[in-house]
């Protein structure tokens, strides 16, 4: 590299410091902080406006008109995902599984904690999004409350359920399709060892601070909003937050398809009045549900074409050749000690700069698969413990805890879900 070309790297490297610390502060949203980022970059690295080459890279075409589009697919799975979330609802199905659960653990502290969680981890892997999060916390954290469990322990049975859903919410993989050019299938394949570790590390936290804490007060002064009352749903009906899930692991369907069937599925067991106004309305209403995360694919695509572009990708690339890791034991430890990274929008944060990072390290000699791996064990330490997130800030609100002390108590319990999942991947995609 010449002297220009290491100032201009060492440019892009303040920006990306500054923006991180206007996100992590809250002064510039993360929804434009992404774009503006990208189009900094580029003009830093000296990539044209426009260009009567057809073949090069121009910030209007390439990095604004282009990367606008770059996660389409990403975003169609969102919609479709939103979508069957909200049919899921209308017919009375989510509430019913959490009064199923409620019911079997019966006042019995640390079983409605695990039920709880199980349960809406299950919810979670059909739809996500903050209206769902605060859909289901409504109903469930007041009942945890009400049985002796303490405000903290209720977030983080919120939280944790949260991230194993992610993970298993197919409508989320179409990122690394779409990123990092993976099947579907393969990216089901590795699912179980991401996972797998934090649910278990996610169960024994839960467990240990429940015994640590002991009782948490009984009293819970909370609008009738439990989900006592509410349409019965046929028993067999509540395996259709499944349906997807397992249609893409055992069938390696694709996502809008497995999705699609899933809603479908739901429709005949549920045999709800009208049916297709439940399709309908549900569909505009999902979008209303993630209009947010939709505008901040846009900015991830933006931003990945930015950092993609030859002009930008030459001066980072070197940067990037010089930490990564090259083998199984660098692996393990590179990702797991820098996984604190993936929160307040971070470098390794598949909703920030993360994916454009994950495409720079294929570029520079890592496998996809090995990428995709590291990139969702990590992503769980964002889902959980980041303050950023907005279904975090919604949780500790509702339960009047310590935002920061959630991030403090759960960060050690997922950094050692990082490392075991880092230890069982590493020898497969190396």
């Amino acid at each position: 590299m010449t002297t220009l070309m290491w100032f201009q790297a060492i440019g892009i490297l303040l920006v990306f410091l500054i923006f991180v610390g206007l996100m992590m502060t809250r002064k510039l949203p993360t929804i434009l902080a992404l774009p503006l980022m990208a189009i900094i970059f580029a003009v830093i690295a000296g990539v044209p406006w426009m260009s009567s080459d057809p073949e090069t890279a121009t910030i209007a075409k390439t990095i604004l008109s282009a990367g606008s589009m770059r996660l389409s697919g990403a975003i169609a799975g969102l919609v479709f995902g939103a979508w069957f979330g909200q049919i899921l609802n209308k017919v009375g199905i989510t509430k019913s599984i959490i009064r199923k659960a409620a019911e079997l653990a019966g006042d019995k502290p640390v079983l409605i904690a695990i039920l709880f969680f199980v349960t809406a981890s299950i919810i979670f892997s059909a739809a996500g999004g903050l209206g769902m999060v605060i859909l289901v916390g409504t109903i469930v954290i007041p009942i945890m409350l009400t049985a002796g469990i303490s405000q903290f322990v209720a977030s983080i049975v919120v939280l944790s359920s949260v991230g194993v859903g992610a993970l298993f919410n197919v409508s989320n993989w179409a990122v690394y399709v779409d990123v990092l050019g993976l099947s579907v299938a393969e990216i089901a394949d590795y699912t179980l060892v991401a996972a797998l570790p934090l649910i278990a590390l996610s169960l024994a936290m839960i467990v240990f601070y429940i015994k640590k804490d002991g009782k948490g007060r009984k009293a819970w002064a909370m609008p009738n909003a439990t989900g006592g009352e509410g349409k019965k749903v046929p028993t067999i009906a509540l395996i259709s937050p499944l349906v997807p899930v397992i249609l893409v692991f055992a069938f390696k369907l694709d996502i809008v398809p497995a999705v699609v069937i899933g809603a479908l599925v739901t429709i005949l067991l549920t045999l709800p009045k009208r049916p297709v106004h439940v399709l309908s309305s549900a569909l505009v209403e999902g979008i209303q549900d993630i209009a947010g995360a939709m505008a901040l694919m846009i900015g991830i695509g933006i931003l990945l074409n930015s950092v993609m572009a030859p002009q930008v990708s030459s001066l980072i690339s070197p940067l990037i050749e010089a930490v990564l890791p090259t083998n199984p034991l660098m692996y393990i430890i590179f990702f797991t000690l820098l996984s604190p990274l993936a929160i307040y929008r971070g470098p390794l944060n598949v909703w920030g700069l993360g994916s454009g990072i994950a495409a720079l390290f294929v570029t520079a000699g890592m496998t996809p698969v090995a990428a995709m791996l590291a990139l969702r064990v990590v992503s769980n330490v964002q889902a959980v413990s980041d303050p950023t997130n907005s279904h975090n800030v919604w949780v500790a609100d509702f339960t009047k805890s310590d935002i920061n002390e959630i991030l403090k108590k759960t960060l050690p319990w997922m950094m050692v879900s990082v490392l075991i999942s880092m230890l069982i991947g590493a020898f497969m995609v190396f």
